[in-house]
């Protein structure tokens, strides 16, 4: 689009992250700014599980978390072998969906990126029924090969947008919000198949 950008006409699979079920197609646009900033996203997704099935999972995801004796804090998730304790896969599972939001605000035509590990969580103690963690998060920069680090903060409730603030040790400015503006779905977190963001 002239004065614009490149504009990308994508269609993809999705795929539960936890149990690599197909969870649903997508159809999308990307539309990638010549101006540093985020690209523009618009998607129509066909879920395989319906929508009371996925508040279901969340829920479950939810009580895990909320039926903890002491605040939940863990290192280097998955460890050096790849596993993850049974105890932390909620929080690694939130991890995977706030470090998403990252991944698509630092995102370009040039640069995507992964979640590596989450280096540290911690959860913080609210009187509310929101859960909220501090995670640091390393991402994995293509094709540049670099680990970034991303302190993030992330409050969840099910049936509310998940909100996201975070800083990475590569940005030169403050504490930026990268939270959705829809209610998301902690439990069946998708990953495009093949795709980099």
């Amino acid at each position: 689009i002239p004065d614009s950008g490149h504009k990308y006409y994508l269609q993809f699979t999705t795929e539960d992250y936890k149990s690599g079920e197909n969870a649903g197609s997508c159809l999308a646009t990307v539309l990638y700014p010549k101006t540093k900033s985020p690209p523009v996203v618009t998607i129509k997704c066909m879920h395989t599980k319906d929508q009371k099935e996925i508040e279901e999972e969340d829920n479950r995801l939810y009580q895990k978390i909320r039926h903890q004796t002491k605040p939940i804090i863990g290192n280097n998730i998955p460890d050096s072998y790849g596993n993850i304790e049974p105890a932390l896969e909620p929080v690694w599972a939130l991890a995977v969906a706030g470090s998403g939001y990252i991944m698509w605000e630092k995102s370009t035509e040039d640069l995507g990126y992964f979640m590596a590990q989450v280096k540290s969580v911690k959860q913080w103690i609210r009187k509310d029924d929101f859960t909220e963690f501090d995670y640091t998060v390393l991402l994995h920069e293509i094709p540049t090969q670099e680990i970034i680090s991303c302190h993030m903060r992330l409050t969840w409730l099910p049936g509310h947008p998940l909100k996201v603030k975070y800083f990475c040790a590569s940005d030169n400015q403050g504490l930026e919000d990268g939270s959705g503006m829809e209610s998301g779905s902690a439990a069946g977190i998708l990953n495009e198949r093949g795709a980099n963001f």
